[in-house]
């Protein structure tokens, strides 16, 4: 595996620069060597690429893709290639663009192209187009602003057995905690309540006995 990279500063804003390389169906206007890239859907490619006389396909994975930051992609099938692509704001008008490829190099074309610097070469002029295409048009052909995160490192953290609520604990109350207990802040009989012989008279009380405020016969 080769591994080249290249750096250009560019006269665009970095979300311009950024949102240039999402566009993989045109990285033929200015990377050298490829005739077509096909995005299949949100993070899949497919690459017709040609080496002297030879042409290859594969298929390409984007495995990494955040907004102004960094795109990042690698082949699943044929022959073995990645790259990665980061960008630095300078200023509001200024970005500078960092290409990183990784190459294996396959039959004795290649491999003769790898050995005499060919393919780093091809990096750095594919860089240097790239301003050329950028800067002519002073504006992106589209954007896609969707992030992609790296395997494994997904920016919601997964839930596991262990952060799930086991049945009858975690946000359910349970007996006897947030719920009122019976005799809580229920009054409880004689509580609250006027007891029998409480606030009502009882018998003998208030109300006059025979023989009390009533004048009995003969007084």
């Amino acid at each position: 595996m080769s591994t080249m990279a290249a750096t250009v500063d560019v006269d665009v804003p970095v979300h311009t620069a950024y949102n240039q390389w999402t566009q993989f169906e045109t990285f033929p206007e200015f990377m050298e060597g490829v005739e077509a890239v096909e995005q299949i859907d949100d993070r899949h490619t497919h690459w017709r690429i040609h080496v002297g006389p030879s042409t290859r396909e594969f298929d390409a994975t984007i495995t990494e893709q955040h907004p102004d930051e960094r795109v990042a992609w690698k082949s699943d099938s044929g022959p073995r290639h990645a790259g990665v692509i980061t960008f630095h704001r300078l200023d509001d008008t200024h970005t500078r663009v960092t290409a990183q490829m990784d190459v294996d190099p396959e039959g004795f074309v290649e491999n003769v192209a790898d050995k005499l610097g060919v393919l780093e070469h091809r990096v750095d002029r594919d860089m240097r187009r790239f301003k050329e295409f950028i800067e002519g048009r002073g504006r992106e052909t589209g954007a896609w602003r969707g992030d992609i995160p790296r395997p494994g490192a997904g920016d919601m953290p997964r839930q596991g057995p262990a952060d799930m609520p086991r049945q009858g604990t975690g946000n359910m109350p349970r007996p006897g905690g947030e719920m009122p207990r019976p005799g809580g802040e229920m009054p409880r009989p004689g509580g609250e309540m006027p007891r029998p012989g409480g606030d009502i008279p009882r018998p003998g009380g208030d109300i006059p006995r025979p023989g009390g405020d009533i004048p009995r016969p003969g007084i």
